[in-house]
Parts: structure tokens; C-alpha cells; sequence
């Protein structure tokens, strides 16, 4: 998969292709299915599949003081989406100035001029433009054939939005956000050195911030974890969260990777997936309460994962 981040500079044996819009935080089974309606037009046609998406979320421009929203930051996007198998993605940049752009703009300088789509898939919901007024409608009267994919269900016949998983990672229900994105979630970051509490009390831990990515309840997860440049698996007892017996002020990530060696990971990317929620965070009396608890947490990781 080629990326381009600007369109004034994508050459032109990129361009003419078909081209799928859209934010695609979380590039869930909706997405997947705007995705497979523009390969069935492509082959059809003897053409090309692009992404056109936007960095950062549009969020984080109009809403900068909300939490942390991003089911799939920047490069855990590009990594759903490559797995698509992909030819093109466009990811442009997300500032005021292109906020303000109006639709006709957006048309004129990014879909003919940019990239010379010849075709353009979007969802049923699609709006785009200053004040949003630019719709699927808008792109066709401008001459460029439009398909509207409308949205996927799931078993309970509601529709599979980025909104409805966020809500269940919210609440730590990482088994049904999974169902809807058709995929395993995961949090990825640089493993940094922390305070060594958990070294402290024989229980060292890997940990990641959580930055962008969305905050799952806080609590304790029996997480599948993968460390940079290896290919297995390993079971990991995690907290995610503030830690209340120490007062993190930023919710991290602390991943107790089982029968793990003694050994310097320190700095490279670390994969966790949650699988389930054993439990909240909790503030105990004293560290060998703690200690004991967390006895606990792994035999309760050994055994869900298996």
C-alpha cells in the first residue's frame, strides 16, 4: 500500500483510481464493507483502490479538551487498513484551513484535481465540506460517479458504528467491540521505564501510555501481548488505568507478561490485547494485600487464556 499525506505532490500513475472516503476509526465491519463495494467496482472496471482519510480526527480539532477518543490511532489505522489490502491511501492533513475549505473546494482540488477519481465510495452518512454541507449528492451533480454503501448490522440488527464500539470499550466490553470491528482491538505504544513498583514487588510490568488511544474501563485485563520484532504471543495480567495505590496522574497501560525472562525490552512497541476484564481498579490496605491480589489476577489470566 503507497501512502501519500499530500495531494498536491501524488504522481500521476496514482491517479484515476477508485476512491473510498471516510475517517475509518476503527476500521470495523462497516468500514470493511465500503471497502469490498469499491474492490468489486475496481475489478469491474480495470482500476485501482484508494483510501481518502484525515489525521488527525476530526475530534481533536473541534473537541481538543475531550478525552481520548481513537479507537485505532494513526499507526494501528494504517496497519487495519493495509491488512485490506489496499493499493492506495491518501491521509491529509486535518487543520483549520481544510476544515474551512467548502465542498465544492474539496471537489475541485482533491477529487479531480488531486487525485482524478474516477469513481468515489462513501457511507450512507457521508458529509463533508465547511459546515458539512457537501453530501454523496454534491459529488455526482460535479460529474464523478458515487456508490452509497448503506450500513452493516449486527446479530441484533443494529448497525455497526465507531460510536457504538467506543462505548463498549468504555465499559470494558472488549468481547462484543471486537464482534463489531471484526477484529481484535489492541492498544500499541513504546514500552518506557516507569517507577519499577512492580520490579519492586516481583511482579515487573512493560508499559505503555495510552496517549490517543481510547481509555477501556480501568481495571485489571487478561491481555494477549507482542513485543516488537517477535512473533509470539504471550499472556500478560494488566492494568489499565491510574493505579490508585500510587497515583499514575496519566492512564497507562502495565502489562505483567507471564514467565517472562529478565531482559531489556525497554523502547521497542509493545501490542496488548485485552481479552477480558477481571476486574476494577482497586486501592488496597497494604502491599501485601496488594500482592495477593494480584496472585490472584494471574492465575485468573492463566486460565481464561488458557
Amino acid at each position: 500500500m503507497r501512502i501519500f499525506n499530500d495531494v498536491t505532490e501524488i504522481p500521476e500513475e496514482a491517479k484515476g483510481e477508485v476512491i473510498v472516503i471516510g475517517n475509518f476509526d476503527g476500521v470495523h465491519r462497516g468500514h470493511q464493507a465500503l471497502i469490498q463495494q469499491a474492490k468489486d467496482i475496481a475489478k469491474a472496471d480495470g482500476k485501482r483502490v484508494g483510501i481518502l482519510t484525515f489525521e488527525p480526527h476530526p475530534r481533536r480539532l473541534f473537541q481538543p479538551d475531550l478525552p481520548p477518543a481513537r479507537i485505532t490511532p494513526t499507526d494501528v489505522k494504517r496497519q487495519k487498513l493495509e491488512e485490506n489490502n489496499l493499493d492506495f491511501l491518501f491521509s491529509l492533513d486535518f487543520d483549520w484551513n481544510f476544515a474551512s475549505q467548502t465542498a465544492d473546494d474539496f471537489i475541485e482540488g482533491i477529487l479531480k484535481k488531486g487525485l482524478n477519481a474516477a469513481h468515489v465510495v462513501v457511507g450512507h452518512d457521508f458529509h463533508f465540506g465547511q459546515l458539512r454541507k457537501g453530501t454523496a449528492q454534491t459529488i455526482k451533480d460535479a460529474g464523478i460517479p458515487v456508490t452509497i454503501v448503506e450500513p452493516i448490522n449486527d446479530d441484533k440488527e443494529n448497525i455497526i458504528s465507531s460510536s457504538r464500539i467506543r462505548e463498549k470499550i468504555r465499559k470494558g466490553i472488549i468481547d462484543e467491540a471486537n464482534n463489531l470491528l471484526g477484529w481484535e482491538w489492541e492498544i500499541q505504544g513504546d514500552i518506557f521505564r516507569g517507577d519499577r513498583r512492580g520490579h519492586e514487588l516481583g511482579y515487573p510490568t512493560a508499559n505503555v501510555l495510552l496517549k490517543d488511544t481510547i481509555h477501556p474501563a480501568y481495571g485489571i485485563y487478561a491481555c494477549w501481548v507482542q513485543i516488537e520484532g517477535e512473533d509470539e504471543w504471550l499472556k500478560a495480567a494488566t492494568n489499565i488505568g491510574i493505579r490508585p495505590m500510587f497515583e499514575v496522574k496519566v492512564g497507562q497501560v502495565e502489562a505483567h507478561i507471564l514467565d517472562f525472562p529478565d531482559r531489556d525490552i525497554y523502547d521497542k512497541k509493545l501490542h496488548i490485547k485485552p481479552m477480558v476484564r477481571l476486574r476494577g481498579e482497586a486501592k488496597f490496605n497494604s502491599l501485601d494485600d496488594l500482592i495477593v491480589q494480584m496472585d490472584k489476577d494471574c492465575m485468573k489470566t492463566r486460565e481464561i487464556l488458557g
